[in-house]
């Protein structure tokens, strides 16, 4: 009898619902949390293009911040949504385990701060939340204090699979690409391309902008919402935007241009209701980065695998 794994078909694939309104506090809590990993990445890691030195990845059982170099060796921090757990881990052996359960983001500040001492880690983050509303020091918060392991769970979920399909949409790609990447700030999983050429300065840009946008990009990315969004979308946008973008045809007929984002959106929930999620995310992210490429006049011939 064959013990040889089987590919589970895509039509069996069953995306969960993530109501934005039913984990709000939890995620408040949890885009928090992922900003102490990624603040103290930030930290140790080298300064890398366009941020991707600080960004986080999903692993087979949730986010890891990958190795950090320390000392003589280095150390890794890892969100396991499937046990609800936070690992930090050195390559020496040495671990510490916190639970994800609730708790206010100061109590989980001072756990996983203490448990970093504990493994020699002697580590001091800037503790100002960013990119997020009205923030509270991590060491003051005890306004956000949710977890529902449940929606955490099918958050997770959703976040595996669109990186999976993320990265067979990168792999066509062979110019200038980031990774496929988590950026705590802004809570987004994203996937970048790039035609080659720098972009024209954004007037009074930050420095944070300044070097994410230093080149002209198409990037696409999935997030949980907010701001306007009342539920979790899949989105892609060009910077600089070129002319005539807002008004291209794109796929599946359910995306459209936000006008205040200045990007297209495609709603998760029509994604996940769709006869194939797969095919209906694969349509939006190639005919935005088309509609991009082609009104950039990018040069797709040099920058673009070709079909087998």
């Amino acid at each position: 009898m064959s013990t040889d794994a089987k590919p589970v078909p895509e039509s069996s694939v069953m995306l969960p619902p993530l109501p934005l309104s039913q984990w709000q506090a939890t995620y408040d809590t949890l885009h928090m949390w992922t900003q102490m990993l990624g603040k103290v990445r930030l930290a140790y890691c080298p300064a890398v293009n366009h941020w991707w030195g600080v960004t986080l990845y999903v692993t087979a059982t949730g986010l890891t911040t990958s190795p950090m170099p320390y000392d003589q060796g280095s150390f890794e921090i890892q969100f396991d949504f499937v046990n609800h757990v936070l690992l930090i881990e050195t390559s020496s052996g040495a671990f510490r385990e916190l639970m994800l359960e609730p708790q206010s983001v100061a109590e989980f500040y001072r756990k996983f701060m203490a448990a970093l001492v504990g493994l020699g880690v002697d580590v001091r983050i800037y503790t100002m939340p960013m990119e997020f509303p009205n923030p509270i020091r991590f060491e003051l918060d005890e306004v956000h204090n949710a977890y529902d392991a449940e929606a955490v769970s099918r958050f997770w979920r959703i976040l595996s699979w669109s990186d999976s399909v993320f990265k067979k949409f990168r792999a066509s790609f062979i110019g200038k690409a980031s990774p496929v990447h988590f950026f705590w700030g802004s809570f987004d999983l994203a996937v970048t391309r790039f035609s080659g050429r720098p972009a024209p300065p954004r007037p009074d840009a930050d420095a944070i902008t300044a070097e994410a946008y230093s080149h002209e990009v198409s990037s696409a990315g999935f997030w949980p919402g907010g701001g306007g969004v009342d539920g979790p979308a899949y989105y892609s946008y060009a910077a600089p935007e070129p002319a005539g973008f807002s008004e291209a045809k794109v796929k599946p007929a359910s995306a459209f241009y936000h006008p205040t984002f200045r990007e297209y959106l495609l709603m998760y929930d029509d994604v996940r209701n769709a006869a194939s999620p797969e095919k209906s995310l694969m349509q939006f992210l190639q005919s935005t980065y088309d509609a991009a490429a082609n009104l950039a006049m990018w040069d797709r011939a040099a920058l673009e695998r070709k079909a087998r």
